[in-house]
């Protein structure tokens, strides 16, 4: 093999490296965002375990070490769970979870900078 191949091997191999390491640190967001799925209803579940269960099924559209298309699945979930928990708080509603929010009179004595 010549030089110019070798250059190409490890080149192909330092983006299929990175885009594995992507795709972990993707799935471990999505995983840590398991503990609000209870106040985030069924399409939350759905968004959540569809994510995984695609990441780790062995038929995707793109071959293996190429993690595109998990890395677009696992964004486009995290995309969309943390649009539900924005709606959730906005609405006012406590998600399972998370730790309580200070109350307005606590907010109203803390001193800003």
């Amino acid at each position: 093999m010549s030089r110019e191949a070798w250059v190409l091997v490890v080149i192909a191999g330092l983006l299929a490296i990175a885009t594995l390491v992507g795709a972990v640190l993707l799935a471990v967001r999505v995983v840590r965002t398991r503990r609000l799925l209870a106040g985030l209803g069924a399409g939350g579940k759905v968004a959540f375990y569809g994510a995984l269960i695609y990441t780790i099924f062995p038929i995707d559209l793109l071959p293996d070490p190429i993690y595109l298309d998990d890395m677009g699945v696992l964004a486009g979930a995290l995309i969309y769970l943390t649009r539900l928990v924005h709606k959730r708080r906005a609405a006012g509603r406590q998600l399972p979870g998370q730790p309580d929010s200070p109350s307005d009179a606590d907010r109203a004595r803390r001193r800003v900078p």
